[in-house]
């Protein structure tokens, strides 16, 4: 069995940490660099630096906030928000980047997927996806949740493996926040649909959440914010159960 990736996610807004229920009521969660130092320390398998608003402000991420935050952790360490084209991407590698999260930029030019896997090798290309439930389908959501796009989502996923993504972070916008449980039937659909690793995003509130996205649904990581933010869950005793419970983990 591979082994199975906890990792935390660092939303950033204006410089800070963000956390917010359902895309919106964001609150500080402290400063991203000493975050990712703590995360890297505790034993988080992978870090994701997502600057949330990137995209709807119409800048580039924080190139100089990566280079910082690379110099503090031995983790590979994905970044994402408001890339848009292959000399951005390149630009966060050599910031000191292993892999870039495109979501908006692919879904408006679908193309920029295979030039950036091509370019980078598709181990650096995540597709983030965020995706809503409406009228009995999921729907993909761009511009930090803010913008519908009436695409399928489940339709959208294979097609970003077969331009060459090499991995796939799905959010639930349903579940985002809520400490509720991962949304299980959707990542069971997306599982059994790729053959590409998926990261389960939104929703994490206990160690029961996080095993039963790996076990009932098959992801191959399980990405989370607040809990790990406010040490309300300490990523050593995930893993402890993660292991009791007979999934692979990195100890």
């Amino acid at each position: 069995m591979l082994t199975k990736r906890i990792i935390p996610c660092l939303d950033i807004k204006d410089g800070r940490t963000v956390k917010g229920v359902n895309f919106l009521e964001l609150r500080d969660a402290g400063d991203p660099v000493e975050l990712a130092q703590r995360y890297s320390e505790e034993g988080a398998d992978e870090l994701v630096f997502l600057d949330i608003t990137a995209t709807l402000e119409k800048r580039k991420t924080l190139v100089e906030l990566v280079t910082r935050i690379a110099k503090h952790i031995n983790i590979p360490f994905t970044v994402g928000g408001g890339i848009k084209t292959v000399d951005e991407i390149e630009e966060l590698l050599k910031a000191g980047a292993d892999k870039v999260s495109l979501n908006s930029s692919i879904v408006r030019d679908p193309d920029l997927i295979n030039r950036a896997s091509d370019a980078f090798g598709a181990q650096a290309i995540v597709a983030a996806v965020d995706a809503k439930k409406m009228n009995g389908s999921w729907n993909v959501f761009v511009k930090g949740g803010t913008e519908g796009t009436g695409l399928d989502a489940l339709k959208w996923m294979k097609e970003v493996e077969n331009r060459g993504a090499g991995e796939i972070l799905l959010t639930s916008m349903d579940r985002d926040g809520t400490k509720s449980g991962f949304d299980l039937e959707l990542l069971k659909k997306v599982n059994s649909m790729v053959s590409i690793p998926v990261i389960a995003s939104g929703g994490a509130g206990t160690i029961q959440h996080c095993i039963d996205a790996v076990q009932l649904a098959n992801s191959d990581a399980v990405l989370a914010a607040s809990i790990f933010h406010f040490k309300e869950i300490e990523i050593s005793d995930l893993k402890s159960e993660m292991a009791n419970n007979q999934i692979s983990v990195r100890i």
